[in-house]
């Protein structure tokens, strides 16, 4: 997490945690940082608390409505996968034991403070979303050329580092090409983050595979360690909220594949039933008990299948 904290946020419903002091709140995750000198030494070292809410997002809106036990699949999935990957990540504990409050175990992690660079760092192994769009129009992706004749979910010859830039709260991310990021961060970090979210994309979708889930791309997010001076993964990673997941079994290239994630609230809100005109300001409504219901099992689906156990 960041060693100064964004700016901006959203107004939520925050805890009260004891020894705690909440600073921010994004769309699904709200910062607490130590109130009491005794947690940071218990620690050993500067840290925040990040706590997943059940909110969810789409179309640029937090919605009204919250998905139960969203925040701990998400926390818990994100544990699993700092486990699995051989990359240095920010998590310092997320059990009582280690510090977090009871009141919000099981879906928050003390992490380290990092300074995080201005850079989502996208890696992609099949061609679909805005990917697919630069595609259609100009045969590329992030500016790199592509072979002609890929349709919707082709898989790529091999993995791409398809950058954006980090955009203010509400407003959509933009893709950009490798020497953008080289002016923002200079060679040396732009060739270091190119390296380390391939290396997570391609180990992790081997995992997936080996569970009968396509990883099509992910998002992960690296800062500075000021204590090491160490590139250091943050965030959460590999969740259904920062990755697309396909089930390997209906996989099927050019057309639109089903994943894990909130396609259930998407479909919804831009339904005839729904109502909503995505393009204005108006906020989007409540999901009904059905969307709801099916857009947790759905979370709840991806965390079972690839970590193969139990979510209680």
């Amino acid at each position: 997490m960041t060693d100064s904290l964004p700016a901006g946020g959203f107004e939520t419903e925050t805890l009260n945690l004891p020894g705690w002091t909440h600073v921010y709140s994004g769309k699904v995750r709200d910062l607490y940082v130590p109130a009491d000198e005794a947690i940071t030494e218990k620690i050993g070292q500067e840290c925040v608390l990040v706590v997943a809410s059940d909110r969810i997002s789409a179309y640029d809106h937090v919605l009204s409505s919250e998905i139960p036990d969203k925040g701990r699949v998400l926390t818990q999935l994100s544990l699993w996968w700092f486990e699995q990957l051989d990359v240095e990540h920010h998590v310092l504990a997320s059990t009582v034991e280690g510090g977090v409050p009871a009141e919000v175990e099981g879906r928050a992690m003390i992490c380290k403070k990092l300074e995080m660079f201005p850079v989502e760092c996208i890696a992609r192994g099949y061609l679909t979303g805005s990917g697919l769009v630069e595609y259609k129009e100009h045969g590329t992706v992030c500016e790199i050329p592509l072979p002609e004749g890929l349709v919707d979910g082709s898989r790529l010859e091999k993995a791409l580092f398809t950058p954006s830039a980090k955009a203010e709260v509400g407003e959509h991310d933009v893709n950009i090409t490798y020497d953008d990021v080289v002016a923002m961060v200079g060679d040396d970090i732009a060739a270091r983050l190119s390296e380390l979210t391939l290396k997570i994309y391609t180990r992790a979708e081997e995992i997936a595979r080996e569970r009968g889930i396509i990883l099509a791309d992910t998002k992960v997010e690296f800062g500075i360690d000021a204590a090491t001076g160490v590139i250091t993964l943050g965030d959460e990673v590999l969740t259904p909220d920062s990755s697309r997941f396909w089930d390997a079994s209906t996989y099927a290239p050019g057309k639109s594949q089903p994943s894990y994630d909130k396609q259930y609230v998407r479909d919804w809100l831009t339904s005839a039933e729904s109502g909503w005109d995505k393009s204005s300001d108006t906020p989007p409504p409540a999901l009904p008990a059905d969307v709801v219901q099916r857009t947790r099992a759905r979370y709840v689906e991806a965390y079972e299948k690839l970590t193969g156990r139990t979510f209680a």
